[in-house]
């Protein structure tokens, strides 16, 4: 009997190795661009200030945003994950638990495709489907974002809705609910997908119930308070459609012309592209009712303003993937019962081995979209002011307020103001700042070369401040209390 078990433990160890291997993959790529100063104010700065605020004990109010953290996304989860914090206070806990989740996913798709009758070569190539998904790289990659920790959950509790585990399913859900308010509609679209297709009514009504629940109590009473009075910024990205949540959702319905063009337009069918070419062989139209879940987050992202809602390099997709990937397990368990062919098998193509024929068309499709090529080019610009920047951060060496650039600041965001010099909105009050750190040479997001040497030239002329380093149009100014 314990060798059968031990024998039964050995189909977990590809997945286990391949998760392991990952987040340490994830975690040094994110880590040495973080260090290549890379990484910016948004987002990772961001959520590094509001996690050391509240490992602090102190109010969690993002000096970027200028709003409390609630108000921003009604993100709870940032809490807990601030606990990492009180152990030491490091933004690389942001990176590690971001490349763990986000290969943490892996496993509840290897389970989903084991529940689905898969094989085990079977299951573990899709596991690896996952992995190499470019979307999956490129998010970690693009800062931090807490919805990474909804990706897995989102798969587990797909997971737990099909093994009929209630408690689990809801503790899963509770999770994804607490990493953005949006995910709520995601969450809610399941619960139908769930209720009236999967036939799981428990979990279907369960989901339902606390998505549209959750949207509402976020969007029209927590992040308001948290916001004085104002609804989620993001709103702007619908102005078109109007000015609040509620307008928006009544011009979809009562005016649906005023979409129809971005629904039909290039830039929707290449983005539906880029979505379903890394695995589009193992779908079938068959075996498309669990992207239902994903109908909300695809149809924000394509009636955006934002063009980045639009591709595999930001946040914005990852509530898609999961409901991708069980389609696909879905067609490929349809396959290996005799009922149903995918699109592959339908190609004249003889004797192929799928795991094998899987894997290798993820690499692909990984090695086509994954931007690992900004390591060797567009994260080696500022090289020549790296170490500059280093030695002058060193020399900040309280906890006073900071005006800097967006690739500095996530390095200096364990203090309660930290700001950025922002081309179009000048810094009204310099005197509130006890630092000021600007790279003349590569000025950052949102800012200009002539608008830094301009600062540079008002601080060398203000007694009120001294140029404490100067190197490679590396400028460290700090206040002068002598003065």
């Amino acid at each position: 009997m314990n060798k059968l078990n031990s024998f039964n433990n050995l189909k977990y160890y590809p997945v286990i190795l391949s998760i392991a291997l990952f987040s340490l993959l994830f975690y040094i790529c994110s880590s040495t661009r973080h260090a290549l100063f890379e990484s910016n104010a948004f987002e990772l700065g961001i959520y590094d200030q509001v996690a050391y605020l509240i490992s602090q004990g102190q109010t969690p109010f993002s000096s970027f945003l200028e709003i409390h953290h609630m108000g921003n996304h009604a993100a709870w989860v940032m809490y807990p994950v601030a606990l990492l914090y009180k152990i030491y206070p490091e933004v690389h806990w942001l990176l590690l638990v971001q490349a763990v989740s986000l290969a943490l996913g892996a496993l509840p798709t290897w389970s989903l495709a084991r529940q689905a009758g898969l094989n085990n070569s079977i299951a573990w190539a899709i596991a690896c489907m996952y992995l190499l998904y470019p979307l999956v790289f490129n998010v970690n990659l693009f800062d931090f974002h807490p919805e990474v920790i909804a990706l897995p959950a989102l798969l587990a509790a797909i997971l737990a809705a099909r093994l009929n585990k209630t408690v689990w399913f809801c503790a899963a859900i509770v999770l994804v609910l607490s990493c953005k308010a949006v995910l709520s509609l995601t969450v809610a679209a399941m619960g139908f997908w769930l209720l009236f297709f999967e036939k799981k009514r428990n979990c279907g009504l369960i989901a339902l119930f606390l998505g549209a629940g959750w949207f509402l109590v976020a969007t029209q009473a927590v992040i308001p308070y948290f916001n004085q009075g104002r609804e989620h910024a993001g709103i702007g990205r619908y102005g078109y459609l109007g000015h609040s949540v509620l307008e928006i959702a009544v011009n979809l319905i009562l005016k649906p012309n005023l979409i129809l063009w971005r629904l039909f337009s290039f830039d929707t069918f290449e983005y539906l592209a880029l979505l379903v070419l890394p695995l589009i062989w193992w779908i079938s139209p068959r075996h498309l009712t669990p992207l239902i879940s994903a109908v909300p987050m695809l149809a924000m992202n394509i009636i955006s303003d934002i063009p980045a809602q639009r591709d595999l390099i930001h946040q914005y997709s990852i509530p898609i993937l999961p409901f991708l990937l069980v389609a696909v397990i879905s067609s490929l368990a349809d396959r290996n019962q005799q009922q149903g062919k995918t699109i592959f098998d339908r190609l004249p193509i003889p004797n192929y081995l799928l795991p094998r024929v899987i894997v290798i068309w993820s690499l692909i499709g990984f090695l086509a979209l994954a931007k690992y090529g900004y390591f060797w080019t567009i994260y080696l610009d500022s090289l020549d002011t790296l170490p500059a920047t280093r030695e002058a951060i060193a020399l900040v060496n309280t906890k006073g307020s900071v005006l800097t650039t967006s690739h500095i600041a996530p390095h200096l965001t364990h203090r309660p103001i930290v700001k950025l010099t922002q081309a179009h909105a000048p810094p009204a009050n310099l005197a509130e700042f006890e630092y000021v750190l600007v790279n003349q040479r590569y000025p950052g997001w949102m800012s200009a070369r002539e608008f830094v040497k301009n600062l540079v030239t008002q601080l060398q002329n203000n007694p009120q401040f001294q140029l404490k380093y100067q190197r490679d149009d590396i400028y460290l100014f700090t206040q002068n209390h002598n003065k």
